[in-house]
């Protein structure tokens, strides 16, 4: 077996681990949700560096409904040049910068009907760690997605005094390994090759959009789903999304603060 194979072994492995050992989480993460967005509020979801593809996972995407709010800061994930200007160091160095979650929140009205999820594997950096605490400030019920194992190995930053999973109200482990990285090569000891962390928060992700949909359903209360034509249709997909789209921004309109 190649690396590339091992890779794809010990991805299956941690999401068979998240199944066994992460499902009450996830249960009590989508009950949030579904009350939440069932109550025609949001689910407000942040996350920084490649924590943004998970909250771009759940909204919007073919399979998926209007009630989660992605909050994604460009200044922390659009690093793709690497380096320059918009480049890696940037990124990394703002998302630890005490403060600014603050100001992040402050553009936007929360109703108490409202929840939060964020995202980050580490969850040590500022942001994450103060997004998640001046939501609980704000009366708002917190879901942590986050590996509980690299959380515990890092130091907590002293100006933050806190981990991503001690504000929050539910914590889902990603059940990702120190160090994230997934396969050690021959001939390379130091340095672990191929993360598992997004293929983790993924599947995270749509399992609670998957399983809050069932709820809101057997309410009668699930909203417009995103449909491929593919499945539907031309016509019914353009009419899915428009009303996808209008419900988001009728949710949307009421959580701006101005």
């Amino acid at each position: 077996m190649n690396a590339g194979s091992e890779w794809i072994d010990a991805g299956i492995g941690i999401l068979e681990k998240i199944r066994d050992t992460q499902a009450d989480a996830i249960e009590r993460a989508s009950e949030v949700c579904a009350e939440a967005i069932g109550a025609g509020g949001f689910v407000h979801l942040f996350g920084t560096g490649h924590s943004r593809i998970p909250v771009e996972e759940m909204f919007p995407r073919y399979g998926s409904y209007p009630g989660f709010h992605p909050i994604v800061e460009l200044s922390m994930t659009f690093h793709t040049q690497v380096v320059g200007a918009n480049g890696q160091r940037q990124a990394m160095f703002i998302e630890r910068m005490p403060g600014l979650a603050e100001v992040i929140l402050s553009n936007f009205h929360f109703e108490p009907k409202d929840a939060v999820m964020v995202f980050s594997a580490s969850g040590l950096g500022a942001a994450v760690v103060e997004f998640a605490r001046g939501a609980r400030r704000r009366g708002l019920p917190v879901i942590a997605v986050t590996s509980i194992a690299q959380s515990k190995a890092g130091e907590v930053e002293e100006e933050v005094g806190a981990r991503l999973m001690d504000e929050a109200d539910v914590v889902i482990d990603l059940c990702t390994p120190v160090g994230d990285a997934l396969c050690r090569l021959d001939g390379l000891p130091e340095t672990p090759v191929g993360p598992g962390s997004t293929l983790a928060a993924v599947a995270v992700a749509d399992a609670i959009k998957v399983r809050t949909a069932e709820l809101l359903l057997a309410k009668g209360k699930l909203p417009p789903v995103i449909t491929s034509v593919a499945e539907v249709g031309r016509r019914r997909s353009d009419e899915l999304f428009e009303a996808a789209y209008r419900e988001h921004a009728r949710r949307a309109a009421r959580s701006l603060a101005t």
